[in-house]
């Protein structure tokens, strides 16, 4: 079991502060890569996830990505922090929790994307203007901030 598992066996579903790191991957040509989940089922999302004890944000960031994609990501650049009350969780178990998320974004990463079939039913590579409808909602505001502010659309030839 991992540190989260263990605390709710302490805790119980009470409310509880965590902390998650989520990035944005880009390719060559401009697009991002979007996480068909299992849960809430259909929805989309980026790769991310929450700490384990000893980890930086940018740990979480990493291991959540390799973890989701086989994607080794290198080079991150924060888009922002993202907390508060809009960021409330009640899972289907009934666990509560807040999340504080450091979001990052990165062009740079190698590998064989793989899907992690305990979460993921697919994922694929979108372009800013054809992104799918159901995106969570936390993410669609992470997606918002990073196109009006850090984007840089790909030209090709």
């Amino acid at each position: 079991m991992g540190y989260i598992e263990d605390l709710r066996g302490i805790v119980g579903h009470r409310p509880l502060i965590f902390v998650g790191s989520v990035t944005i991957i880009v390719d060559e040509l401009g697009r991002l890569l979007l996480q068909q989940r299992k849960f809430p089922l259909g929805s989309w999302g980026i790769t991310g996830g929450l700490m384990e004890l000893g980890e930086s944000t940018e740990d979480v960031a990493k291991r959540e990505a390799f973890e989701e994609t086989g994607l080794i990501v290198d080079k991150l650049n924060l888009i922002n922090v993202y907390s508060g009350s809009q960021n409330y969780i009640k899972a289907e178990n009934g666990d509560e929790f807040y999340v504080v998320t450091v979001a990052y974004y990165s062009d740079a990463f190698e590998g064989e994307l793989r899907v992690d079939e305990a979460e993921s039913i697919k994922f694929e590579f979108f372009y800013p203007d054809g992104l799918p409808k159901n995106i969570v909602k936390s993410h669609k505001i992470i997606l918002d901030e990073f196109l009006s502010k850090h984007y840089k659309k790909k030209i090709t030839t």
